[in-house]
């Protein structure tokens, strides 16, 4: 019944998605999806140019038939490599299950929440957009606002200025707005004593600093200390920098705005003049593809992951006393 790795590779379909939205739509956690693709090649991931992951839309309706054989108590090593003949075959050889209801999903952001939020937007009602916000924040948690919050948010703003319902100025608006938010969130959290520190920032002519916000608060709320420079720190003031302060990490963001030859040059420079032991982090649409002794970040949920690794491996390298 085992079928052969690339007997399962979709074509594009019409439509990609992040690891984080194959999850959502598949309802499949993302750790499981990133097991599954490391040891039986499946779902099979493209890459953007940037050499981010991104899956086929087509995988979705296959993995939610695995998905059910497995509420049937089959092993994911006896479904996820099978063809899609003999995954029809086992699901036969089982009732149909009645409906069920879909369960409540508290945390993530409604379509009509999101509206509201885009309405504020759009008519730069400050207030109305803040309390929104600092509502959600209570409601969902760090880590939910920030990737089911905020960067939809984000990302429905910059489609809506796209397709010229919204302009520039709307995306200033709402970077300023969620910007001083984040950072009052991340103050608390600041005071922290311990934690390896990471200091944030962007390359020099990156103006972009919204990812890099959103990325400081996730990190600091797991666990990390913050040294947050902001956005266009010259190469060598950033390269001095983590020397001088022994940061164990340093996390850049790339926006798709930037250019890639430049970025990928810079990046190359700071790895090559920071010690070995300090992680260069890299996320954002432009960052390049992932090179010795860089971290790649393709999507925002990949940021808790990354994080709770890294401190526990900061944990274990602490003398014990």
């Amino acid at each position: 019944m085992r079928g052969e790795t690339g007997a399962h590779a979709e074509p594009d379909a019409g439509g990609q998605l992040s690891i984080g939205g194959l999850s959502r739509v598949t309802g499949i956690p993302i750790e499981t999806l990133r097991t599954w693709e490391r040891r039986y090649g499946y779902p099979v991931p493209g890459r953007k140019p940037s050499g981010h992951r991104v899956y086929s839309i087509a995988s979705v309706p296959r993995l939610r038939r695995i998905a059910e054989a497995l509420d049937h108590g089959l092993r994911a090593s006896h479904v996820v490599p099978v063809s899609d003949a003999d995954l029809d075959r086992l699901l036969e050889t089982f009732p149909v299950a009645p409906a069920r209801e879909p369960e409540s999903r508290p945390n993530v952001v409604t379509d009509a929440a999101l509206e509201d939020l885009l309405a504020a937007v759009a008519v730069f009602d400050a207030e109305r957009l803040t309390a929104i916000l600092r509502s959600k924040w209570s409601a969902l948690g760090p880590i939910d606002f920030v990737t089911a919050c905020v960067a939809p948010l984000v990302t429905a703003v910059g489609e809506a200025w796209a397709a010229g319902s919204m302009g520039v100025h709307h995306e200033h608006f709402l970077s300023e707005r969620v910007s001083d938010l984040l950072r009052s969130f991340r103050a608390p959290f600041e005071e922290r004593p311990v934690g390896p520190l990471v200091v944030f920032a962007t390359l020099p002519g990156e103006m972009h600093g919204m990812g890099l916000q959103m990325v400081s608060l996730l990190l600091v709320v797991l666990g990390c200390r913050i040294l947050y420079l902001g956005t266009e720190v010259p190469v060598q003031n950033l390269v001095t920098l983590g020397r001088d302060m022994n940061a164990e990490a340093i996390a850049i963001s790339v926006s798709a705005a930037s250019k890639p030859a430049m970025s990928e040059r810079w990046i190359k420079q700071i790895r090559a003049e920071l010690p070995r032991r300090t992680t260069v982090l890299v996320g954002g649409a432009g960052a390049p593809m992932a090179r010795p002794g860089v971290d790649v970040l393709g999507d925002l949920e990949d940021v808790p992951t990354w994080a709770r690794r890294f401190v526990e491996q900061w944990r274990a390298r602490r003398p014990r006393g």
